[in-house]
């Protein structure tokens, strides 16, 4: 099955947390898993803030390989659910300023973390990914599918959702926008809008502009 890269984005983009796996310190050998949430960066890359009391913190320190599992939404059956695993390094990064804005703006209940001084981002760089799109429907995607993908300027993204921001009902908030789609946050539930093809990032804001205007008013 040939894996698209719009497929890995609209699902890396449709639920807020994952299953971190990272190589255990405590129990030499075994792999240690753990919820997270996380918020893809302008490269579709994850992003986590994460405490240096965590467990997996202190393993990621030690070896940076990990994997990361996104799967269905909970109450979905799992077996049969569109998902998929990330592996790759995973290591700490400074986000700078437009990032960070960027991450609270998808979770904006982290904010309280950044100022007790011990949590740090961490950003995973995927090398291989295994999706499973549905029964018969699997398959390996073993380059870095985003390397040379078109990426939205962090600043220009924040920028244009400020223009967008005010044509849209009172319980919706833009999350983020990029060349496959935009994230917004209706009613406190999750919403992704997909583009019907990938935009060139010049053509992005024509084509949110387009497909806002089809949301339910």
């Amino acid at each position: 099955m040939r894996i698209l890269s719009a497929e890995i984005v609209h699902l890396l983009h449709a639920l807020p947390h994952g299953a971190l796996a990272t190589h255990s310190l405590t129990c030499p050998g075994f792999p240690y898993a753990t919820a997270l949430p996380f918020v893809p960066d302008a490269f579709q890359r994850p992003v986590f803030l994460i405490s240096g009391l965590a467990e997996h913190t202190r393993n990621l320190d030690a070896d940076p390989r990990s994997s990361l599992l996104v799967g269905p939404p909970s109450g979905d059956d799992a077996q049969t659910g569109e998902r998929m695993t990330l592996v790759g390094e995973t290591r700490a990064i400074d986000a700078g300023d437009a990032a960070t804005r960027r991450y609270l703006r998808y979770l904006p209940q982290a904010e309280p973390y950044l100022d007790l001084g011990d949590f740090r981002f961490f950003r995973m760089e995927p090398t291989d990914i295994r999706l499973i799109a549905g029964f018969g429907r699997m398959g390996w995607r073993r380059d870095a599918p985003f390397d040379n993908a078109p990426a939205l300027d962090e600043n220009r993204e924040e920028t244009l959702i400020a223009s967008l921001a005010p044509g849209l009902r009172a319980d919706t908030r833009l999350l983020g926008i990029d060349p496959w789609g935009i994230d917004l946050e209706r009613e406190g539930c999750r919403l992704r809008i997909r583009f019907d093809s990938q935009a060139e990032p010049e053509e992005v804001d024509i084509v949110a502009r387009r497909a806002l205007d089809r949301l339910p008013r």
